[in-house]
């Protein structure tokens, strides 16, 4: 049943990546239509073509690799110096110079008579920012409507007053072992505090030292602050009140919200019955605000991560939990979700919201403004605005389409670079994983 689940999870977030990869370019192919650009093909996947049909002068299929998608929008590129026969060519011959001159000739060769205008570089700058930008759009959307499903359909798990466990030892945490998980109890450990009240699992805790508690948050901040002093504990069990008598000890814990920080606090020795509490959509919008800056900031720190995960890979450190991943490594905590979940339904939500965060990385990830992401062609229409705006300010003559082919050269590194971060991820996800146990 296990083995079933999990080949479940990953289809289900192979479906998803595959619909989320479709929707993003269709985000760009329907504006380009209605804007009158002339598109030739739309396909899921890269590589060997599975399945293509042809609907009028575009088509429509997909390929072998579902590791991403394309529209061909016709004259993403403008003519350039070099295409005009009146003019003489220069002594500029290297190698980026035929990279571009053979970009535009590519491109060209879609043109037929009667498209010079419906190629993508003559539209107005906002026409183009609408075209690129719809497909970041479209994933921001995406993950939207996933989070709401999650959070607002199934819920946030909340912590509450009852007990769900009762540690047997008191183990203190170091920065080192923070993120591992917690080692057995040895007979050098001390017997946790709670263990020596009597807490049972299931206990509600009513009040501690004669305050009465309302929450988990509550209840946390008195033991922390109860630093090593007596404590009176009221629980309900059973239907009944009982008071049990003890003492916190001190000891090296994480900081609720900052697991990497450690500080030494009150302990008592319990864990919390979650209960899944439906949110509102303040907490969908909060979320996607802090996943964005998260997001962000991931990005930024993507070379050195790369480095450990290549690291690791071969064996020279452990992979890092929670770091970058492909989506092959995506696909594999899909399963292992689906598989070890307590329900099916479990299984399934948590999928939604690695499809989720997949689409928020997705439409954050091509808002950088470098070629060949969508925020490559999106700054060259907010370029082009802002200087044709200038140019109109000081009465000078337009000064034309930015000629978006001149960043090609760093468009074919960025091009390099994802190859190469895809390649080693996918190994490392293959070698040394990262997983949910």
């Amino acid at each position: 049943m296990s083995t079933l689940m999990f080949v479940l999870g990953v289809l289900v977030f192979a479906v998803g990546v595959a619909l989320s990869i479709g929707l993003h370019e269709l985000g760009h192919l329907v504006p380009g239509k209605l804007f009158g650009v002339k598109v030739t093909q739309y396909f899921v996947g890269f590589g060997p073509t599975v399945w293509s049909r042809r609907r009028g002068e575009t088509e429509y299929g997909v390929k072998a690799v579902p590791f991403g998608g394309y529209v061909k929008l016709v004259g993403m590129l403008p003519p350039g110096e070099e295409d005009d026969p009146g003019r003489l060519r220069g002594g500029n011959t290297g190698v980026i110079s035929q990279l571009i001159r053979d970009a535009r000739s590519a491109e060209y060769d879609l043109v037929e008579e009667g498209d010079e205008d419906r190629l993508f570089y003559r539209l107005s700058w906002w026409k183009k920012l609408v075209v690129m930008g719809a497909g970041v759009t479209t994933n921001l959307v995406i993950a939207f409507l996933l989070f709401a499903v999650v959070f607002m359909g199934r819920g946030v798990p909340t912590p509450t007053t009852t007990v769900a466990s009762v540690s047997q030892c008191v183990i203190a945490v170091t920065k080192a072992d923070a993120n591992k998980p917690q080692r057995h109890c040895t007979s050098g450990d001390p017997e946790a505090p709670a263990k020596k009240a009597g807490i049972h699992p299931g206990d509600r805790i009513v009040s501690f030292n004669g305050h009465r508690i309302h929450g988990w948050q509550e209840l946390q901040s008195a033991i922390r602050g109860n630093d090593g002093g007596s404590a009176t504990i009221v629980v309900r069990r059973d239907g009944r009140l009982r008071t049990l008598h003890t003492s916190t000890t001190v000891s090296a814990r994480p900081v609720p919200g900052h697991p990497q920080r450690i500080s030494k606090a009150g302990f008592l020795g319990i864990a919390p019955t979650a209960v899944y509490v439906r949110q509102g959509p303040g907490y969908v919008v909060s979320t996607m605000a802090t996943g964005t800056w998260q997001t962000v900031k991931a990005i930024g720190a993507l070379p050195v991560k790369l480095y450990h995960v290549a690291r690791a890979s071969v064996g020279l450190e452990k992979r890092d939990q929670n770091g970058p991943m492909s989506v092959v490594g995506a696909g594999r905590l899909a399963g292992e979700a689906a598989s070890q979940a307590p329900t099916p339904v479990d299984g399934l939500f948590f999928v939604l919201t690695l499809l989720a965060g997949l689409n928020l990385f997705l439409g954050v990830l091509n808002l950088v403004p470098l070629l060949p992401l969508d925020g490559g062609q999106m700054a060259g229409a907010v370029y082009e605005a802002l200087r044709r705006g200038f140019a109109r300010l000081l009465h000078r003559p337009d000064p034309g389409f930015v000629d978006v082919a001149k960043l090609l050269p760093v468009g074919y590194v960025m091009a390099g670079v994802i190859l190469v971060a895809s390649v080693v991820l996918i190994y490392a996800d293959i070698v040394a994983p990262v997983s949910l146990s």
